[in-house]
């Protein structure tokens, strides 16, 4: 098994850890938004903090199609000084282009939930070489609870050693 640091993946993996994936689809307005329903867009920015990370190779010592990662950070608001817990986020990512993980030429689709205490978050998108551990943004797909039906994107960033800024724009 190929050893990964924390630093690696953020959320999201946050997965998801988590991607040049268009926010909507230009040719139909998305009638279930909180932007359509006359609700303003909102803005929330969370830090992660990777308290699990695991790679499961498909074959030993290399990338490959297939490779699994999965991921567990404690979410807290960005703004809190105290890291209080308010949720955590959950990520799975699957290899889908293999290659030199020194060259940037591994994607991966990542899926991940953002577990917040008025409901859920689900985002996806791609993730380019994780050991360049650069920003990404993924869409979001919708939610429950006071996220029902929710749009919009999550930008993320390394903002230190396994940890990651979410960006959460909600449309």
């Amino acid at each position: 098994m190929r050893p990964i640091r924390a630093a690696c993946l953020g959320t999201a993996t946050l997965v998801t850890l988590l991607t040049c994936t268009p926010l909507a689809s230009a040719a139909a307005p998305d009638t279930g938004s909180a932007h359509s329903r006359g609700k303003a867009a909102r803005v929330i920015t969370l830090r992660a903090v990777v308290q699990e990370l695991h790679r499961f190779p498909v074959l030993e010592g290399s990338v490959s199609q297939g490779d699994r990662v999965v991921a567990r950070s404690d979410l807290s608001y960005f703004s809190d000084e105290t890291h209080t817990k308010i949720g955590e986020s959950h990520v799975t990512c699957t290899t889908t282009t293999g290659g030199d993980p020194m060259v940037v030429d591994e994607a991966e689709q990542c899926v991940a939930t953002y577990v917040l205490p008025d409901g859920e978050l689900t985002v996806q998108g791609m993730y380019f070489n994780y050991l360049n551990q650069g920003p990404f943004d993924n869409a979001i797909t919708g939610g429950t609870g006071k996220y029902d039906r929710a749009r919009g994107s999550v930008h993320s960033q390394p903002d230190g050693p396994g940890v990651r800024r979410f960006t959460i724009n909600l449309v």
